[in-house]
């Protein structure tokens, strides 16, 4: 029989532990938290200093049930719920079903799943942090108060269903005033000058830089006719050479949010499909005769530091594969960030050892990439700079400067193994530049003058947005993908082509939030209060006192918005055409994936029709029907046959309206990191598109 229960969040988790704690231990899972606040009501007593009323998760009596039964039967109970706000919180819940002292050593935590770890956190288990716990439920009770007064007021005036949250809310409001920038942008004419040189069969690019030794900017064609009506020969000057050698530093191995942005990079992962993945490493693979074994350290931390050992491992394994000269030569620099609470370590492969290529077969495909990835950025990370040659240099012709950079790579370092990805796509590759030395002339080959105009801010890919909501301490590590992806679940925000676009609900319910909750969106009062929740958990503030100095004012704006909110009517708008079924007009509907179109004799006709685009391409498969435009569930554009389901036709690619000249087969554009391609979708014919 056992001596010691342990609860764990997660069967993947337990059967990992269990595998090192041995026979003594009996490791069981609570599937998550036991207790929450009541669904059907508030839940918090605001008379009361905001006491919270907990009741037990409808489905988890018999989880509960079972961890009662097996407690009976051992001398002590360890709660190892994961090492954050939300673990403690869980314990405490834990401690409080099972009747457990909460001030007992009963807390065990560690930052990997690993034999070792494990055996450590076992040696010195403490008592429940009531700090964390305090911090987590105040952050609870707060977006409760929030979401539960605010949302059936929004029901009442707008419709049924809608919600506000406290972090969503500024999020949602980032990516609608992103919309009206890009709106409202007016673009600017602006000109480049690309010149390229010959010294002797080599060329090279430049590009133009200035008139009479300062910089100068183009801003029409009549400036460019200026500057050309300058040069009046073939032959250039050399005026200016510099060489340099420039070292470029590692980044430093994955917090939260680095990993999100990351992955979403290199892999094309969502936040939730990378945190999804990143749990399954942290809590346990089956890797052949070891059994299960954690692959990763926690996966949610702010923090970019390693412990020593896990340092030195990494040199070790550096110095077999790479040499001595490819490891680090003194300790890493380790920048805080104030808004970091740096509880953990970063995110970091248990044991560098365990390289990618040896493991590979044991792992999902998904799996793999994410764990390469993290394990490349972290052996990266100890790895010395990389050193690259850059050289500058000036050509000029009666006052008209032009000016071509180039770099090569001297030494590799830690490029060998990573090199971070940015958000354009482009891959960063070597610009080499003739052996060119001052007072040396060059021959004109071309000068080719081009228009451009500025182009307005990008909208929010996932990345960009967790990585702006970072820099603004909006959220904290475990909140960014829970928020983006409530936002897009409330129809409040879509994503076309991976980037959000607000709705037009999305835009109603902000408008009103604003109006009457302004502090609710104000992205310094939203980044106060997650400095607040902070100082709760670090013992310098007591929770009661946050919320409560949160709540006053909240209390007065929520009668004001009672009584002033008018009520918005989302109108139907005509679709343009007759119901087929019923002859009623259809019309445009706002649904949880965006608009689509319905009978407007609902609920007696229940006719609903998804918005198509036709792109005028007759159908290659029955000759008859047009290819058009549709979005699947994820909002994700593809293109099928308007005769469906008689015609099955469908394609992720866009077809064009003209045939292979190679083999008569329909075209397709084709999307790529570099840009847009026109490919058969039958041979191999290919051709490049501007």
């Amino acid at each position: 029989m056992a001596d010691y229960l342990v609860i764990v969040e997660s069967p993947a988790k337990a059967k990992t532990i269990g595998k090192y704690l041995g026979k003594k231990y009996i490791v069981k899972a609570s599937m998550g938290h036991v207790r929450d606040l009541p669904k059907s009501q508030m839940g918090v007593n605001v008379e009361q200093n905001y006491e919270p009323r907990y009741i037990t998760i409808r489905g988890k009596g018999p989880v509960l049930k079972e961890l009662k039964t097996a407690a009976k039967k051992v001398k002590r109970i360890y709660l190892a719920a994961d090492p954050d706000r939300e673990g403690e919180a869980i314990a405490w819940h834990l401690a409080h079903s099972l009747n457990m002292d909460e001030h007992s050593e009963c807390r065990v935590v560690f930052n990997e799943i690993t034999k070792n770890a494990i055996k450590e956190a076992f040696k010195t288990p403490r008592q429940i942090n009531m700090d964390l716990v305090d911090a987590q439920q105040a952050r609870r009770i707060l977006d409760r108060l929030v979401g539960y007064n605010i949302s059936p007021l929004l029901w009442k005036k707008v419709k049924k269903g809608l919600s506000a949250g406290r972090v969503q809310s500024v999020a949602v409001k980032m990516i609608i005033e992103r919309e009206k920038e890009i709106q409202s942008f007016n673009p600017e004419e602006y000109w480049n000058i690309q010149a390229q040189f010959l010294l002797g069969k080599e060329s090279f690019d430049a590009k133009f830089y200035g008139l009479d030794g300062k910089k100068k900017e183009l801003g029409s064609e009549e400036d460019v006719q200026h500057i050309l009506s300058k040069l009046n020969s073939n032959r250039y000057n050399v005026t200016s050479v510099k060489r340099k050698e420039r070292k470029r530093n590692p980044v430093n191995p994955f917090t939260t949010s680095s990993l999100q942005q990351e992955a979403a990079r290199k892999l094309n992962f969502r936040a939730k499909k990378t945190m999804m993945i990143a749990q399954q490493l942290y809590e346990g693979v089956e890797i052949g005769k070891e059994g299960t074994v954690g692959l990763i350290t926690y996966m949610r931390t702010d923090s970019t530091r390693i412990s020593e050992t896990a340092q030195q491992e990494a040199r070790t394994y550096i110095i077999a594969a790479y040499g001595e000269e490819y490891t680090r030569q003194g300790k890493r620099e380790v920048k805080s960030d104030k808004k970091a609470q740096d509880a953990h370590e970063a995110i970091r492969p248990t044991s560098v050892d365990k390289d990618p290529k040896t493991i590979k077969s044991y792992l999902s495909r998904d799996q793999y990439r994410l764990y390469k990835l993290i394990w490349e950025r972290m052996v990266a990370s100890e790895m010395a700079p990389a050193v690259m040659d850059t050289m500058s240099v000036d050509i000029e012709q009666n006052g008209v400067l032009f000016r071509a950079t180039g770099s090569k790579i001297k030494f590799p370092g830690f490029m060998k193994v990573y090199i971070e990805g940015n958000d354009d796509g482009k891959k960063e590759e070597d610009r080499f530049l003739p052996n060119l030395e001052e007072g040396q002339t060059v021959e004109k080959d071309e000068i080719e003058p081009s228009q451009h105009f500025t182009q307005p801010p990008p909208r929010y890919t996932e990345a960009r947005l967790v990585k702006t909501m970072e820099e603004l301490g909006i959220g904290r590590p475990s909140t960014y993908a829970p928020t983006l992806d409530t936002i897009q679940r409330r129809g409040y925000v879509a994503l076309e082509d991976k980037r959000f676009v607000p709705t037009e609900l999305g835009e109603i319910v902000l408008e009103l939030i604003v109006e009457f909750f302004p502090e609710i969106l104000d992205v310094e009062f939203t980044a106060k209060m997650e400095g607040d929740l902070d100082s709760i958990e670090e013992g310098a503030n007591e929770w009661v006192n946050i919320i409560d100095d949160f709540y006053r004012s909240f209390e007065k704006r929520l009668a004001v918005a009672e009584e002033e909110m008018k009520e918005v009517e989302i109108r139907d708008e005509p679709a343009g055409e007759d119901c087929e079924k019923c002859g009623h007009e259809m019309v445009y509907k706002m649904g949880r994936y965006g608009k689509f179109m319905a009978c407007s004799n609902f609920p007696d006709c229940r006719n609903t029709k998804a918005i198509v685009k036709d792109i005028g391409v007759k159908c290659p498969t029955c000759k008859e029907g047009n290819i058009v435009e549709r979005r699947s569930k994820k909002r994700r554009i593809f293109y099928g046959c308007d005769r469906y389901p008689e015609c099955e036709f469908i394609s992720w690619d866009k077809p064009i309206a003209r045939p292979c000249p190679k083999c008569n087969s329909m075209l397709v554009e084709k999307k790529s990191k570099k840009g847009v391609h026109v490919e058969c979708s039958s041979c191999d014919y290919r051709e490049e598109t501007n």
